[in-house]
């Protein structure tokens, strides 16, 4: 089973987000074809009504740690409750940053 699948099936199944979206962004990184190790998650749930940013990934970390030990190099989380979805972010989701890591990282201007 593809890792993108895994993921959102824990966290449908976790969570029962409102709005949950898993994106594979390994093209955007320094590996091969068909990869599956950088992953985008949005996810708008009620049981994260009053809790700290901290606890939300804490949480959504716990649910797909096989994964993150096994198959995941970098999650990006963004992590919402319904409220703040609907008031920021529910026509246009945050984007992720560019990647600087490996042999791109290393062609970086060094500056002190």
């Amino acid at each position: 089973m593809l890792v993108h699948t895994l993921i959102e099936q824990k966290l449908l199944h976790a969570f029962d987000p409102v709005f949950l979206d898993v994106v594979n962004e390994s093209h955007m990184h320094s590996v091969g074809p068909g990869a599956e190790s950088h992953f985008k998650v949005v996810i708008v749930t009620p049981a994260f009504e009053g809790q700290r940013l901290l606890q939300r990934h804490r949480a959504v970390n716990a649910v797909v740690a096989e994964e993150l030990a096994e198959k995941i190099h970098a999650l990006a989380l963004h992590t919402y409750t319904p409220s703040e979805w609907y008031e920021y972010y529910a026509e246009k989701p945050p984007a992720s940053p560019k990647c600087l890591g490996g042999i791109k990282r290393d062609k970086l201007p060094v500056t002190d």
